[in-house]
């Protein structure tokens, strides 16, 4: 059982609710429905899916323990096992209340000890709501449909809330996406891993060594994070702990819903070591819900593509991204950022008037320092400027001071010492609203940034209002711009946060952030929440919004990828300090630092060589080379499956 202090799905309200026995699935009446399933791979019912048959494999090298496990390891395919499937699905669907179709349909899939799976998809596609049908952690009063489900022979298809209270934890478990709604906010993380142990039998003696176990392989240090709430870690902190939660009772399954999202390529890197150990030294099986592609081709031994709420690819993950066969994929492919891209170029349509090259600094720091009070300071003389119409970027590991160093050029947080200026005045010298409007803030965290009482309209109207932008009668257009701006559907006005994916949670707040036309805007992690074709777009946007505007950005990223393609300079930060600092282009791929080669050298790649050769091949047939966001179903935004402008044709 997993303690639902540290475990609560978004939807379902507070984090200690019990799962409502509305969650109780229903067995499909047509079982003739269901294909037969390959037990090489997983299976696709849907007649668009394209579906391949896995080869012989070299097995991989053998881990006995998290500790001992090699970088970028795949799980051993085990054909040969004894025994039930860990997990074994077939024909799920799912239909949330009042919604007309599924938001799932036709999803079989068969996993054995050992197995990795990854599934990818874009935000919406149905990656998350697969996680929660597999694990019983559906809102109330939704519809399930399954010919089977069973985990380790259990059939689960009618299972009732105490069935799934018993298997969480020991049997299956899990890590969702938004760390700041699965973190209680009043128990110290000690206090709420001690519960998971003693829910799961774990004897009063062994509670403490296993918590300093499982904090110190996802990196965190027992004596002095073990102490602290989940407001005095940062959002890739509070991820690493969710992760040691759901290891903490050894399960048969993980299902990791974008466990590093929010995590530095070195941190990543660790934690996914820590899932690979786990997988093949103890043969746990693992479900990795992901929108890194390369995360997926070195972490898992299956590739599960799904769109729309459907499967259409699937099989052994070197074969599909090596050659593709679906026009999706291709396009996902297509669209993946990697290191060597460049700096993105405007739009030829962006519409700018205006060269910044040059342009005085908006918004300045000298010498910065902010100490909380710990070993050393959280931010240490730290220099800065944000000029007109060019981007910084603030690359480190989690918990270097890239969120606080922002938080105190934004005016959320005081520093204990240096000057920070905005167009050569203190920023004390402003009116908080003046200053409100000229620099805006997008966070890291959607969820806790959104009132969830809020429409996604109201959250719109709300700083136009504030502000005083515009009339009444124009606000209603203002907002439908700015959903559009982020590719976000009109059909979404009247929907809240929890009814929002993660992704379209952060299009929003970047929406919000985009409303008053502000001075500067500080991004931290504004991408880290999105599937690759949305990541691409919203790029794009931002550098368009740069160049007709002439704003200036701090953008704060653990992806190298990304600050590559966005920042004109980038500042590499370490325990509070500067490391490195300059252009971009030289930083990331002529620095001599330790440090910075270190976060380089973590960053997971793949070969699209593939898709960019199918992609020159087709490009002349193709007319229309735009990036176009449509309404599925759901009313979430899909891609259409074009590469042209995906694969960085606006690049430098």
């Amino acid at each position: 059982m997993i303690n639902t202090d540290l475990l609560a799905w978004p939807a379902a309200g507070a984090g200690t609710e019990v799962i409502d026995e509305a969650d109780a699935k229903t067995p499909a009446a047509d079982a003739a429905a269901a294909d037969t399933r390959d037990s090489s791979t997983s299976t696709v019912t849907s007649g668009v899916a394209v579906e391949r048959t896995a080869t012989p494999e070299t097995p991989a090298h053998d881990v006995s323990t998290p500790e001992t496990s090699a970088p970028g390891v795949q799980a051993p395919e085990s054909s040969a096992h004894q025994g039930p499937p860990v997990l074994e699905v077939a024909g799920l669907s799912v239909t949330y209340p009042g919604a007309p179709t599924p938001a799932i349909a036709d999803i079989n899939l068969s996993l054995a000890p050992g197995d990795t799976l990854a599934i990818v998809g874009e935000s919406g596609s149905g990656k998350s709501t697969t996680a929660a049908a597999l694990t019983g952690l559906l809102p109330a009063g939704t519809k399930v449909h399954a010919h089977t489900h069973s985990h380790l022979g259990e059939d689960l298809t009618s299972a009732k809330p105490r069935t799934w209270q018993r298997i969480l934890g020991t049997g299956i478990a899990y890590v969702p996406q938004d760390a700041g709604a699965g973190l209680n906010p009043v128990r110290t993380i000690a206090s709420a891993l001690a519960e998971t142990l003693t829910v799961n039998g774990y004897a009063k003696p062994q509670i403490r060594p296993r918590i300093a176990e499982v904090l110190t392989a996802v990196g965190l240090d027992p004596q002095t994070h073990g102490r602290r709430y989940p407001h005095e870690l940062s959002g890739g902190q509070r991820q690493r702990v969710l992760i040691a939660n759901a290891i903490a009772a050894r399960p048969a399954l993980i299902i990791a819903d974008e466990p590093t999202s929010a995590l530095d390529a070195t941190v990543a890197k660790q934690v996914l070591d820590v899932l690979s150990g786990l997988v093949a030294g103890s043969q746990t099986a693992l479900v990795l819900i992901t929108h890194d592609l390369g995360v997926a081709k070195e972490r898992a031994a299956k590739l599960l593509v799904m769109q729309a709420g459907r499967i259409v690819e699937t099989g052994p993950t070197e074969a599909v991204l090596a050659d593709p066969q679906h026009a999706y994929t291709q396009s996902l492919l297509a669209a993946a950022p990697h290191l060597g891209w460049a700096r993105l170029r405007p739009s030829t349509d962006a519409g700018a008037t205006t060269t910044h090259t040059g342009a005085e600094a908006v918004l300045s720091g000298r010498g910065i320092v902010r100490n909380f009070g710990g070993d050393r300071p959280a931010v240490d003389s730290l220099d800065i400027n944000l000029r007109a119409g060019s981007t910084v970027g603030i690359v480190g590991e989690s918990g270097s001071g890239k969120t606080t160093s922002a938080r105190i050029l934004l005016g959320a947080d005081r520093a204990d010492s240096g000057v920070i200026t905005l167009h050569g005045k203190p920023v004390s010298d402003y009116r908080r609203k003046d200053l409100g409007r000229r620099i805006r803030y997008v966070h890291q965290d959607s969820s806790a940034a959104l009132d969830p009482h809020y429409t996604v309209e109201r959250i719109l109207t709300e700083p136009l209002r504030g502000h005083r932008i515009g009339i009444r009668a124009d606000r209603p257009g203002r907002v439908r711009e700015l959903l559009d701006s982020v590719a976000l559907d009109h059909s979404l006005l009247k929907r809240t946060p929890r009814e929002l994916s993660g992704g379209q949670r952060q299009r929003l707040a970047i929406a919000r952030a985009l409303a008053v036309d502000p001075e500067v805007i500080i991004l931290d992690e504004p991408v880290s929440a999105l599937d690759v074709g949305v990541q691409a777009q919203i790029l794009q946007l931002l550098v368009d919004l740069q160049d007709r505007l002439g704003v200036a950005y701090l953008f704060i990223s653990h992806d190298l990828a990304v600050i590559e393609q966005i920042a004109d300079e980038v500042i590499v930060m370490k325990d509070g300090l500067v490391v490195e600092s300059g252009p971009t282009a030289r930083v990331l791929h002529e620095s001599r630092d330790d440090y910075t080669r270190a976060l380089i050298d973590a960053v997971p790649c793949f070969d699209d060589s593939a898709v960019r050769t199918a992609e020159r091949a087709t490009s002349t047939e193709t007319t229309d080379t735009d990036l176009r966001a449509t309404s599925t179903d759901t009313g979430d935004v899909s891609l259409t499956p074009n590469t042209t402008e995906l694969t960085g044709a606006s690049h430098a």
